[in-house]
Parts: structure tokens; sequence; C-alpha cells
């Protein structure tokens, strides 16, 4: 070991390789860095799986545009997910499969091509609108996680259609566009599952910004070292999730970490902390992680409903038609980007940074 290693120095020749963690499985690595090790009681696997009492909540979204009963009993089965377990999936959503495949292709088609090409998007500059790095808190994080991300900011100001990657320009646009118009309904039920007028959150703004996140988790040496992802909750209103058939997602549930099954079609939704702030603690953003695999790549799309660090003006606080004498506002008014910045600052360090806006 030379006399000037430190853990800092290993994560920077680590990121100036720009390669990120595929960099390290391409050269054939059979023990992960140091750096990428978990505490133990952080990496502890145990799990209630997916054969629990606990069942993951699924919704079937078809027909909820005909049928007024039907959409009565989707904005029921919206309101008891989001109030208890802050996560749900949803069926026949209206976004093509063979869209949901050529996005996950797509973004494989990004991390698996020439590296120099790849290089050109690599930064840690989250005033752009593309960003590629692996770990966006590799400088803060107790310890790295198994995964590479390249971040694009869609709305309400996208990049040009040429700055985006070649390999998965257009069904980027497209899948934007899909999931953008899937999220405006999800918005809707979500009003009306807080007793407000289906276009209530529309009107906050919610649905401004749309920034995704493709992840690729490549297969790992040593998973049972360390995490895909830690534990962290998600700064934003909404997410839309796209996983691939591996699994490894989990979500925290009544203290017991419960597995999200990878349903062919389906997408994963779950509460922000944003949405959370705004409802006042009505509905819940709620603590997930992704396990490290054996198996890989494992590929996801997360579309994150939020206009990320663009500066806006706009303050959120507790909606006030929720509040009352017996619940009054448990949160201050907040931007989003000064939300997303604090949240960013601290990392996936397993805190919710909802703490830190409390009255």
């Amino acid at each position: 070991m030379k006399p000037d290693w430190s853990p800092t120095s290993e994560r920077k020749a680590f990121d100036d390789t720009k390669a990120g963690v595929k960099g390290l499985v391409d050269a054939g690595i059979n023990k992960i860095p140091h750096f990428f090790h978990q505490p133990v009681d952080v990496s502890d696997k145990s799990s209630l799986g997916v054969d629990s009492r606990f069942r993951f909540p699924v919704i079937n979204l078809e027909a909820i545009h005909k049928d007024s009963i039907r959409r009565k009993e989707v904005v029921d089965k919206v309101q008891i997910a989001s109030e208890t377990w802050g996560f749900f999936e949803v069926v026949n959503h209206g976004v093509p499969v063979n869209v949901l495949e050529e996005m996950k292709d797509g973004i494989r088609r990004f991390y698996e091509q020439d590296i120099e090409l790849k290089k050109e998007f690599y930064s840690r500059d989250y005033t752009k609108k593309i960003v590629y790095n692996s770990n966006f808190d590799l400088f803060t994080a107790q310890a790295a996680n198994w995964r590479d991300t390249i971040f694009f900011l869609m709305a309400p100001d996208p990049p040009k259609s040429e700055e985006l990657p070649a390999v998965c320009r257009n069904i980027l646009k497209e899948y934007c566009k899909e999931v953008t118009s899937l999220g405006n309904l999800l918005l809707e039920l979500l009003s009306e599952a807080l007793g407000l007028s289906p276009s209530h959150l529309k009107e906050m703004d919610c649905a401004e910004g749309l920034a995704v996140l493709c992840h690729y988790y490549p297969a790992c040496p040593q998973p049972e070292l360390t995490l895909a992802t830690s534990k962290h909750t998600d700064n934003d209103f909404l997410t839309v999730l796209l996983q691939d058939h591996i699994g490894g997602l989990q979500v925290q549930h009544q203290n017991q970490w419960i597995d999200v099954p990878p349903t062919p079609g389906a997408l994963v939704v779950n509460i922000g902390d944003l949405l959370q702030l705004i409802s006042n603690d009505k509905f819940i953003s709620v603590e997930h992680r992704v396990l490290a695999n054996h198996i890989g790549p494992r590929i996801s799309a997360a579309c994150f409903f939020s206009t990320s660090v663009m500066p806006k003006s706009r303050l959120y606080g507790p909606i006030q038609e929720l509040l009352s004498e017996e619940n009054p506002p448990k949160y201050r008014e907040t931007t989003v980007t000064e939300y997303v910045l604090y949240s960013n600052g601290k990392g996936l360090d397993g805190t919710s940074p909802l703490l830190h806006f409390k009255l």
C-alpha cells in the first residue's frame, strides 16, 4: 500500500476512470474495493421476501376513465397503499409493453457502448441536464453503492434532442411522454385520495418537473458485502419506477424488509418526501433499498416528478385544505430546490431529510 493511500484517494482514483462500477467488472475483479463494503448492520440482507403475511399492493388501472364506480375503487386502493405502504405497483397503466422493453434496452445500450462515448457525459455538476457517474454521494457516503447512474432532467426545460445519447435518444423521449401522461393520472388519483379535486396536485405544479435516473447494477462478485442502493427515501413528489426481471428492490414495511416483486409489464409507484410534506404525513415516503446480486446487470429507470435543483421560487408546505385544529402543520415551507440540495448534500445516510423541515 502506498504511504499516501487514503479512502478518499481510492475513491478519487475510481472516479477518475469515469468507467464506473461496470469498469471494475469489465476489468475482471473478484473482490470489491473496500470503500464499497457496507457496515455489518447495514449489509444485513434478512427480509420476509414475497411469500409472507404482507402482500405488496398491486393496483389495476384498467377502465378507470370509463366507469366512476371503478375509479372510486381504485382511488380507495391508492389511498390505503399511500397511507400504509407508501408504495404500490400499477398494471394496465397504459404504457405499451414494447416501450417498456425498449427503454430497458436503451439503458443497456448506453452503458454497454464504447467507454469513450460514455465519458463525455461523466460529471459531478448537477446543474447540468445530463449527468452520468457512479454514486452521486461517492465522496460523502460511508460506503459506495454497487451501481452506475445517468441522470436526465427532461422537464420542464428538456435538453436539446442532439444533446441526448444517440443510443437511447428516441426511446427516452417516447418513454418520458408516456410516463408524464401516467404521472398526471396518478396525481389525479392521489388528489382524490386526499379528498381534494382531481386537479389539485397538478395545479400545485407537482408534475412540472421530470428527472429520469437510469441505473445499471452490474453483477457483483461479493454481494454480501455491499448494497446496490442504500436505504433512502425519494426527494420528489412521486416516483414511477421501471425495473427488469432480476429483482432486488426492497421496501421497509412494519419494520421488515419486503421484496418488491418484479412483475412483467408493471410499474412501481412510490410517494416522495415532498408529497409526504404537503399531505402533512397523510401519505408516507418510505425507506427502500436495492440488494446487490451475483446476477446482472440489473437495469432500472426511476422517473422523479420534481424540478430537482432547477431554481424555482414556489414554496411548498402542508396543503391548507388538509389542516385543522386537530391536524396542524407539521412542516415548514420550502422550495423544491432547497429540499433537493439539502437531501443530496447529506447523501444516502439512512435518515429522512424530512426531519430537517419539521416544525
